[in-house]
């Protein structure tokens, strides 16, 4: 992203990548707040083979740009803004998958999962009944986060220093952020039924987000053209975001997969080479979106959760 008030063009890439790019800043940055849980409880872990005990793993992937991976090299979907280096394609590797179908894609929120994404088909679709393994990273684009990145960066003008953003959307004593999360828990609790309607013999790991902003607080104005104030206010929100995937994964008794906590020290305000999430469009990765590190930390996690 340049050092300018307004995100920067992703021109270059296109149909759903490029719709991903516009949002990346979003995406990655204004995660929403207000922990709710929602769903009823289905068949328990017990009832559901471990994957590591299985002769044959099974796995589809299904999610967002940060678990697609646009702008990683190589990309083997360039309009879902897919990479052959994403999390998914990690864990598949590491777990000698039998079959392995990819089906996420930039720009995807909960609704996709159950209809087409222009011309991706529904990524439910992919699900089989002998599936054995479903990873699911999803939320973060059913906030309107392009209305929310616009509004922050165009309020982080004029009040460089104060916490514009965050005013403008807890006005009256309102929460508007966590009144979308809240609308988007059951929604995420929906989705997660209907994978184990699909396929009734897996394990799903519900996949949070990476910090974006550094976990201290501090504000790097240079690279992000956001008002300092604002820049914790995101981290608290990001935290909630995560924090409402979490209790959906353990309403349906499914496995939550921290990825924020092992990513911390590793934000966009970061230098190269440490940061695992890039602050703008670069050869590693789309602007504010993780890069191959950062996705390979992801699948460690992942990976982590299915020896216990």
């Amino acid at each position: 992203m340049p050092p300018a008030s307004q995100p920067s063009s992703r021109a270059a890439l296109p149909g759903r990548a490029r719709q991903a790019a516009r949002v990346s800043l979003a995406a990655a940055t204004v995660m929403a707040a207000l922990a709710v849980s929602a769903g009823a409880a289905v068949a328990g872990p017990a009832q559901r083979p471990g994957v590591r005990g299985q002769e044959a793993v099974r796995y589809v992937a299904l999610g967002d740009s940060f678990s697609s991976g646009p702008g990683i090299p190589e990309q083997s979907d360039a309009a879902c803004g897919r990479s052959a280096r994403n999390y998914p394609s990690l864990i598949a590797a590491e777990l000698g998958a039998a079959s392995f179908t990819d089906a996420t894609c930039a720009g995807a929120d909960t609704s996709h999962m159950t209809n087409p994404q222009e011309a991706a088909p529904p990524q439910l679709d992919a699900l089989r009944a002998d599936t054995t393994l479903v990873t699911l990273g999803v939320g973060g684009n059913d906030l309107d986060l392009t209305g929310i990145l616009t509004r922050c960066v165009i309020l982080g003008g004029p009040a460089p220093y104060g916490a514009p953003c965050k005013s403008s959307y807890t006005l009256f004593g309102t929460d508007e952020i966590g009144s979308r999360i809240a609308s988007t828990a059951p929604k995420v609790a929906a989705v997660l039924a209907e994978i184990h309607g699909r396929s009734p013999q897996a394990r799903v790991l519900v996949v949070g987000y990476p910090a974006i902003f550094p976990d201290d607080g501090t504000a790097c104005r240079p690279t992000v053209p956001l008002a300092t104030g604002d820049f914790p206010w995101i981290r608290d929100k990001e935290k909630q975001l995560n924090s409402m995937l979490a209790q959906q994964a353990g309403s349906q008794r499914d496995v939550y997969v921290d990825a924020y906590a092992p990513s911390v020290g590793h934000d966009a305000c970061k230098p190269a080479g440490v940061r695992w999430i890039e602050p703008a469009d670069t050869a590693e990765a789309a602007g504010f979106h993780p890069n191959a590190a950062g996705h390979r930390s992801t699948a460690d996690a992942a990976l982590a959760t299915l020896t216990r």
